[in-house]
């Protein structure tokens, strides 16, 4: 048995992530009522949302306070690239409801039942500040990880004077958690089979047919960000080819954040990309998290032609300074969606206000998003979490070309 283990972990772990792929996928077709399978992948993906916050808690504390000075430095730039990407994202969608015309069918209320939109633009930032503040040990609970960066930065300055024992206690502590995440990530070829057979099993193909046509706008504009937008950006980073880089963040990130649908419950596996990366972990424990809260490229492409594809709908006609302040609009409502499952759909409704539109229809809106959120959620997902590791990346490489260090990747 220990032979076996030690063969299966020789593996690269992109490589049985995608035997468990397709095995999941061909279990779906061919057994689709072998329902227990699925539970591998509710086991996995609940793993890593029960472990990610008590990561992010111990692992944020431990570089503050046992870190060097200086440590952290490029999350200034970090935070620029998270704030220009997704602005950037919501403007190519803009472009491309310009030249596609795509249209709803408002029949679908009735899915969106249960849910509550969120208010204007001062109550997603009144959530964003009083999330900050939130009671410590509730924001590890409930993975509120504005809540968890805030306290784990102020408990880490902290325990910056503490003594060498504390801190290698805090230091043993984080990599103990670190080690727990490596772990359930070894799993994740198992969880990715669970995932796939139940998206497979559950939902065929028939969502492709029915709603393609806005399925393609929403899938083409995330794919040209993270093809073509987002290597631009880093390019002006790096000032080299950047697409080895892209290309392995998407095949080690965008993956698992696919199957997963939730940027915090991907978190510990951008953290483990991070650090096969070599970047500074006073960096990249503290840009992560954050980015999983505020870095949402792909929200703000759902959230902006959703809105649009409602207002063509009705036959409105749209200036371009309206256009203009949607990006503006999507791209600080993206920066406040959840980073669970479904977090953007539900921005859709503030979006949908600048144009006059009823929040009964806007809620169909969101109707129509939750059925076709099988697919448009999961590229979301794989398109933000990767873009975290990405751009985190790009910003400490930015720093390394200034200091005449080669970059490998």
């Amino acid at each position: 048995m220990k032979n076996i283990l030690i063969k299966w972990n020789s593996i690269s772990l992109v490589k049985r992530i995608i035997c468990g792929l397709i095995i999941g996928a061909i279990l779906g077709l061919v057994v689709p009522q072998a329902t227990p399978i699925g539970i591998l992948g509710t086991l996995f993906v609940n793993a890593l949302k029960a472990i990610a916050p008590v990561l992010v808690f111990f692992l944020v504390i431990a570089a503050l306070a046992c870190g060097n000075e200086g440590g952290g430095k490029t999350m200034g730039r970090v935070v620029i690239l998270y704030l220009v990407g997704t602005f950037l994202a919501a403007v190519v969608a803009v472009i491309a409801c310009h030249f596609i015309h795509v249209t709803l069918p408002l029949d679908s209320a009735t899915a969106a039942e249960g849910y509550e939109a969120a208010g204007g633009i001062d109550e997603v930032f009144t959530n964003l500040l009083v999330n900050l503040v939130a009671n410590p040990l509730g924001s590890i609970v409930n993975a509120n990880y504005l809540g968890i960066l805030a306290w784990a930065v102020i408990f880490g300055l902290a325990l910056k004077v503490s003594s060498e024992s504390t801190k290698k206690a805090l230091f043993d502590f984080s990599e103990a958690v670190s080690q727990a995440v490596r772990w359930v990530i070894s799993f994740a070829p198992f969880g990715i089979l669970g995932l796939v057979f139940t998206t497979v099993s559950t939902n065929g193909l028939e969502i492709f047919v029915d709603y393609g046509r806005l399925l393609a706008i929403l899938v083409g504009c995330m794919a040209f960000v993270a093809l073509v937008l987002n290597p631009i950006i880093v390019f002006t980073q790096i000032k080299q080819n950047p697409y080895r880089l892209v290309f392995k963040c998407l095949r080690e990130s965008f993956v698992t954040a696919f199957f997963t649908r939730s940027s915090a419950a991907n978190i510990p596996v951008n953290l483990a990309l991070c650090k096969s990366l070599g970047l500074d972990e006073d960096n990249y424990s503290i840009s992560i998290p954050l980015g999983a809260t505020i870095n949402m490229a792909g929200a703000a492409i759902t959230i902006t032609v959703m809105t649009l594809a409602c207002v063509n709908t009705f036959g409105m006609e749209v200036p371009l300074a309206m256009k203009v302040l949607l990006s503006f609009v999507a791209a600080i409502s993206a920066c406040g969606a959840s980073g669970v499952a479904g977090g953007s759909l539900l921005l859709i409704p503030l979006a949908c206000s600048l144009f006059g539109i009823s929040n009964d229809i806007a809620m169909q809106v969101v109707g129509v998003g939750f059925i076709i959120g099988v697919v448009q959620d999961s590229c979301e997902t794989g398109l933000n979490s990767s873009t975290d590791v990405l751009f985190t990346a790009a910003a400490e490489f930015h720093d390394w070309k200034k200091e005449g260090k080669t970059l490998t990747i």
